[in-house]
């Protein structure tokens, strides 16, 4: 059977698109691998009904409003290749071998994160230690904090975060990543910076309490945001050929088409940075009016 579209990524974006296209009367068949980048995290916030939601019931109340209609399917398998035929559809297989062929694609396959170089740091991310200020700072307010970056992203995370505590520190674990000027600048406002390397993370249940430094110093900190290397999840740029931003996100157009005719893109893996769940479910949906305007198109040609 031809699918109308196929969504590859269960995040929010992939389910809004899914939802979209389900009620458009489109049959959808939506790929979930079931890793999401953010399966540490406890609570989601930021989107108006759902503040305060778990990833998980996200997901759970996400697929009883997709079970709704019956043009939408799921599968919990992983897409490992996807080739244009020799018309205008695309063959999709799964790691298992199966096949399927769609109209048109969504990619809303996310980002993956590699964090600092720090032991333990495992241990608090997602409990104590987040990637978004914009998701967590209310949960670390006036508290005292430490911003773990390893790159430029430093300072910036510093100017943010300062929204939400005074007492903050950055901490770059012994590298030189922060200009003298803008060094000037934070210390200027009172927040101090750290270049020693982080020996260890000190704590219970994944609740911060200490940091500790090569140089044997210690110091009191609750609890912190922390700045990620990000790279695209799955890409199939080698066979789809599509153009990226000089971020390495997927470049799209105010419908999600992407460069490559029937390919669009949603969340995270278009914007080349993390995101709220409400950003990357509008863009979803976003993404969803225009495989469905597309192929409404086709059809008056």
């Amino acid at each position: 059977m031809m699918l109308d579209c196929a969504i590859i990524g269960g995040g929010p974006a992939g389910l809004n698109a899914a939802l979209v296209l389900g009620r458009a009367r489109r049959n959808i068949l939506l790929f979930d691998n079931g890793k999401p980048r953010n399966a540490v995290t406890q609570e989601s916030h930021g989107f108006i009904t759902r503040d305060g939601v778990s990833p998980a019931k996200f997901r759970e109340l996400a697929h009883e409003d997709l079970n709704k209609y019956p043009s939408i399917k799921i599968d919990n398998v992983e897409i490992v290749e996807i080739k244009r035929s020799s018309g205008t559809a695309f063959h999709l297989t799964t790691r298992e071998g199966a096949t399927y062929t769609a109209k048109k694609i969504i990619l809303t396959t996310g980002l993956k994160e590699t964090l600092p170089t720090v032991p333990n740091i495992q241990d608090y991310y997602g409990k104590s230690l987040f990637s978004c200020p914009y998701c967590d700072g209310w949960e670390l307010r006036d508290k005292p904090l430490i911003v773990i970056s390893e790159n430029k992203n430093a300072v910036h995370m510093a100017k943010t975060l300062s929204q939400w505590s005074k007492d903050l520190i950055v901490c770059t674990n012994g590298h030189s990543v922060i200009p003298e000027a803008e060094a000037q600048l934070l210390k200027k406002h009172g927040i101090r910076i750290i270049e020693e390397s982080i020996n260890q993370l000190h704590g219970q249940n994944g609740n911060l309490e200490k940091v500790s430094f090569a140089d044997g110093t210690k110091i009191e900190r609750s609890g912190g945001i922390v700045t990620t290397e990000l790279a695209q999840s799955h890409s199939f740029i080698d066979s789809l050929n599509y153009d990226c931003t000089q971020n390495g996100g997927i470049l799209v157009d105010e419908l999600g088409r992407t460069s490559v005719e029937g390919v669009y893109a949603a969340g995270e893996a278009s914007n080349s940075g993390p995101s709220q769940l409400i950003i990357a479910a509008a863009h979803g949906s976003r993404a969803a009016a225009g495989v469905n305007s597309d192929l409404t198109m086709e059809v008056f040609q």
